[in-house]
C-alpha cells in the first residue's frame, strides 16, 4: 500500500510523464503541420477556384458542390494516384446526379432520402468495389435530396460536381511532385532487408546454426510483401508521370526503375531457394570449418553488392544513377565470378547445389543494374 509520503513523488512523476507525452505529441504535430503546408494551400486554392469558376463563369448560385467535390477528390492522404482522384470525382458526380433525378421524380422527405441512399449504395457497389467510391456517392446523393432545389435548376449541382472533379484532376496532374519519392523509399526498405538476409546467411554459416538459417528463410519469404509495395508505389508514380506535363524528367528514371523492380523480383525468388538450401547445407553437408567460412565470406561479399545497389536507386538524376549502377554491377560481377561449385563448395553435393542455385540469382541482380540477360549470363564462370 502506498504511504502518504509517497503521494507527492508519484504525482510529480505523473506530471513528468504527462509533460513528455505532450512534448512528443507537439513535436509530431508540428512535423505534420509543416508537411501539410503545400497540400493545404493546394486544396484551398483548388476548392476556391472551382467555386469561383462555377459562380462567375457558369453563373451558378452558391455552387458549394464544386468546392466539396474538389476537396473530396483531392483528399489529404499520401495516395495521389490519378485513378483514385478520378474515381472519387466520378463517385461524387454520380451521387449528386442520382439525388437530382430522384428529387425530381419523388420530391423531398425522409422516405425519399432513405430510398436515395439505398439506391446509390447499390449502384455504387455495382460500378466499383471501392469503399471510398460508395461512401462519397451515397453521401452526395443524400445531401442533394435533403437540400432545396437550386435557383438554376436541379442539374446545376451535378454540373458543379463535374467542375470540382475537373479542377481536382487538373491540380493532380500539374502540381510538381517527387514522383520517385515513395518508390525510392520502398526500394531502400526492400534492399536493406535483402542486405540483412545475406548477412544473416553468412552468420548462420559461420556459426553452423540451422536455427539462424530458418529465421533467414522466413525473412526471405516475407520480402514479397515489400516487393508488392514497390510495385504499388511504382504504378502510382508511372500513372502520374504519364499524364502530368511537369513530370517529363521522371519518366525515363521510372522506366529504368520498372526494369530494376522486375529483375529484383526474380532475384528474390531465387534467394528464397538459396536460403532454404542453406538449412540443408548446415545440417547435412560435410564441409570443414574453413569451407563454411569461405562460403560465409561469399555471402558477405554479395551483401555488400546488394547494399551498393540499394544506395544507387536514391540517385535523383539519371547520369548519377548510371554511374552508381555501374559500381553496383562491378560488385555483383565480382561476387558472381566466385560461384564455381568445385572451388566454393569443397566437393560437397549439398554445398554445390547451393552454389548452383546462387548463380541464376546473381544473374538476375546483374540484370537489375541494366545489363541485358545474355550479357549478364556471360559473367558466370564456366562449370
Amino acid at each position: 500500500m502506498m504511504s502518504v509520503s509517497q503521494l507527492p513523488e508519484r504525482f510529480s512523476e505523473s506530471l513528468r510523464s504527462l509533460g513528455r507525452f505532450l512534448r512528443r505529441r507537439a513535436v509530431a504535430g508540428f512535423a505534420r503541420s509543416r508537411a501539410a503546408v503545400m497540400p493545404a494551400a493546394t486544396s484551398a486554392i483548388a476548392a476556391v477556384a472551382a467555386y469561383a469558376f462555377a459562380s462567375v463563369v457558369l453563373g451558378h448560385t452558391n455552387p458549394l458542390f464544386a468546392s466539396t467535390a474538389t476537396l473530396i477528390a483531392l483528399g489529404f492522404g499520401g495516395d495521389t494516384r490519378l485513378r483514385k482522384v478520378l474515381e472519387i470525382a466520378i463517385g461524387c458526380t454520380l451521387g449528386i446526379l442520382i439525388g437530382d433525378l430522384m428529387q425530381i421524380f419523388l420530391g423531398q422527405g425522409y422516405l425519399q432520402a432513405l430510398l436515395v441512399v439505398f439506391v446509390s449504395i447499390i449502384i455504387a457497389r455495382f460500378l466499383d468495389n471501392g469503399v471510398i467510391f460508395t461512401t462519397q456517392m451515397s453521401l452526395q446523393a443524400v445531401l442533394v435530396v435533403l437540400l432545396p432545389l437550386p435557383e438554376g435548376g436541379p442539374f446545376t449541382r451535378s454540373l458543379d460536381a463535374v467542375v470540382g472533379g475537373v479542377f481536382a484532376l487538373v491540380v493532380t496532374m500539374i502540381m510538381p511532385k517527387n514522383l520517385r519519392g515513395a518508390t525510392v523509399k520502398d526500394f531502400n526498405t526492400l534492399y536493406s532487408t535483402v542486405t540483412e538476409i545475406f548477412q544473416n546467411c553468412s552468420k548462420a554459416l559461420r556459426a553452423q546454426d540451422s536455427r539462424e538459417a530458418w529465421m533467414t528463410l522466413v525473412a526471405a519469404r516475407n520480402t514479397q510483401t515489400q516487393m508488392n509495395a514497390v510495385y504499388q508505389s511504382l504504378r502510382a508514380s508511372q500513372e502520374l508521370a504519364t499524364y502530368s506535363p511537369t513530370a517529363k524528367t521522371s519518366r525515363e528514371l521510372l522506366a529504368g526503375t520498372q526494369d530494376t523492380a522486375a529483375k529484383t523480383d526474380l532475384a528474390l525468388g531465387s534467394l528464397r531457394l538459396v536460403t532454404r538450401r542453406l538449412i540443408t547445407v548446415i545440417d547435412e553437408s560435410s564441409l570443414t570449418d574453413e569451407q563454411f567460412t569461405e562460403l560465409a565470406d561469399w555471402f558477405d561479399e554479395a551483401a555488400e553488392a546488394v547494399a551498393i545497389m540499394g544506395r544507387c536507386l536514391s540517385e535523383p538524376a539519371l547520369p548519377g544513377r548510371r554511374r552508381s549502377l555501374a559500381v553496383a554491377r562491378e560488385a555483383f560481377v565480382s561476387a558472381t565470378q566466385r560461384l564455381v561449385p568445385s572451388h566454393l563448395a569443397g566437393g560437397d553435393l549439398q554445398a554445390e547445389a547451393l552454389v548452383m542455385l546462387a548463380r541464376p540469382m546473381m544473374v538476375d541482380f546483374i540484370q537489375a543494374t541494366g545489363v541485358p540477360e545474355r550479357e549478364a549470363s556471360e559473367f558466370l564462370p564456366k562449370l
